[in-house]
């Protein structure tokens, strides 16, 4: 059975588990733009608000993108190397970015893994048919 409006077609794991991961990184950069705001960090202080809003519109397109091919995957390394960048801006930010980008590395191996796997075990269903 089929879930109406669900995709046709082999799924990706690593699609989905990059989704999760730049899904929840969405609302924390989103909070990296508002107390880049809220401590006058940069000069002018709205400054902060497009740092935030800048990187937030870039995860947006990265996952647009899943649907897309692997463009989306690339567009999250991409985020991961500005979301590392901004402790220069906001020191305790590396924390966050370090975990996030520890995660993000964990979900991609894995769900290539878990990927190569399911189409190694679908091909072996097709041979025993």
């Amino acid at each position: 059975m089929r879930i109406a409006g669900a995709r046709r077609g082999p799924t990706s794991t690593q699609k989905a588990l990059a989704s999760i991961v730049l899904g929840f990184e969405l609302c924390i950069v989103a909070l990296f733009g508002l107390t880049i705001f809220g401590m006058a960090v940069l000069e002018p202080r709205e400054l902060g608000l497009f740092t935030g809003g800048g990187l937030a519109l870039l995860i947006l397109v990265a996952l647009a993108g899943m649907r897309r091919g692997r463009f989306g995957i690339i567009v999250g390394w991409v985020v991961h190397a500005l979301m590392l960048l901004t402790a220069f801006i906001l020191p305790m930010s590396l924390i966050v970015s370090v975990l996030f980008s520890a995660l993000w590395v964990y979900c991609m191996i894995r769900g290539a893994r878990i990927d190569r796997d399911r189409a190694a075990w679908l091909a072996a269903q097709g041979d025993a048919a």
